[in-house]
């Protein structure tokens, strides 16, 4: 018998628990509610609550698994007898297991997301990369997160729209737009919108979150965010009209972005990459350290060890005659001028000594 209520909902654990009880994914309870698959999962964390027409139509599907699901687990243990022995649980993934499947499970989406926000298909790669690069690096930060996806995510959108990627030589000159008309018109659009409206807009209409985990993504209150979505609708609404039906925009987001080709490199590369790209910083790090060192030693070393009083500057000497100018001269001195001037004027005849 089909239970229908609208009362309590069960503990945000019990939501999933009975969601996986019929194998069933998130994307198929957005689609049986009509929300995406965002919402889906912010109700089975316990981030928000649906209300009005969706609490009902989720408490009655909660209840409809509950009785499909049948008795509860101490309900059968009491009816059932002993429990059958467990299967042996599966060995713990590694670190290396779980980042390549947290990468093999968001990279491609997220590389097609980060061209909406920066139309060039090679930075969207890179910002990608160097995310799950850094989580990588933070790899027991990032695994403890309760959504690593949204953790990379976030770090993906903050390295695409930096602005300092304009100063880089290879992202001076544009890429080539998308064939079709529309998409280059809807790219145009994206691109018109500030950074923070157009991360909203993706955000919301594109990866399809709500507005508590987009206003908690991109560091804003919630009415902020709305007011963001609200903005960046209207200014491509008036860029593309046809695009002013928000269910439209979502669509138009999705074929966009699936239109590129865009693939990430594979996990293991990037592992790599990030690995070496520490063990370089780090080099560099103790290289310049030890030259930090290095140059103080040396200036001690050859410091002065005493004082030495600076020489003075130099100063005009006073009392000092001044040359006097040649004058005319005297008849003693005409006299002797013209005797020299009767003599032999050159050479050595006139050093030559007379015999006594």
């Amino acid at each position: 018998m089909t239970q229908t209520y609208a009362g309590p909902l069960p503990p945000p654990d019990e939501r999933r628990r009975l969601r996986e009880s019929r194998a069933l994914t998130q994307a198929q309870v957005a689609r049986r509610l009509g929300v995406s698959r965002a919402t889906v999962r912010a109700w089975e964390r316990g981030r928000s609550t649906p209300s009005g027409p969706r609490h009902e139509a989720y408490a009655r599907l909660l209840a409809d698994l509950a009785d499909l699901a049948g008795p509860t687990a101490g309900q059968a243990s009491a009816a059932a007898g002993p429990p059958a022995p467990r299967a042996p649980e599966p060995p713990p993934l590694t670190p290396d297991q779980a980042f390549d499947a947290l990468y093999a499970f968001c990279a491609p989406a997220l590389v097609r997301q980060t061209y909406l926000l920066t139309g060039r298909r090679e930075l969207a790669r890179e910002a990608v990369e160097r995310a799950f690069q850094l989580a990588w690096q933070r790899w027991p930060e990032v695994a403890r997160d309760r959504d690593p996806g949204g953790w990379v995510r976030a770090t993906a959108y903050e390295y695409a729209v930096s602005p300092w990627h304009r100063f880089r030589p290879r992202y001076r000159t544009p890429e080539p737009p998308p064939a079709d008309p529309a998409d280059r018109a809807l790219l145009d659009a994206l691109l018109s919108l500030p950074p923070s409206y157009r991360r909203t807009l993706v955000l919301y209409d594109g990866v399809g979150l709500d507005l508590p985990e987009l206003a908690a993504e991109t560091e804003a209150s919630t009415p902020a965010a709305a007011g963001r979505v609200t903005r960046a609708r209207e200014a491509v609404a008036a860029y593309v009209p046809e695009l002013a039906d928000p269910a439209a925009l979502h669509r138009r987001l999705t074929e966009l972005a699936s239109t590129e080709r865009l693939r990430a490199d594979a996990p293991t590369t990037v592992r790599t990459v990030g690995e070496r790209r520490n063990v370089f910083w780090t080099r560099a790090a103790i290289a310049f350290t030890v030259a930090i060192i290095g140059a103080t030693g040396l200036t001690l070393r050859s410091a002065p060890t005493h004082y030495e009083a600076p020489i003075a500057p130099a100063q005009a000497v006073r009392g000092v005659p001044v040359a006097p100018a040649m004058g005319p001269l005297s008849k003693a001195e005409q006299n002797l001028r013209a005797k020299l001037h009767r003599e032999q004027a050159n050479g050595p005849q006139r050093l030559a000594p007379e015999p006594g």
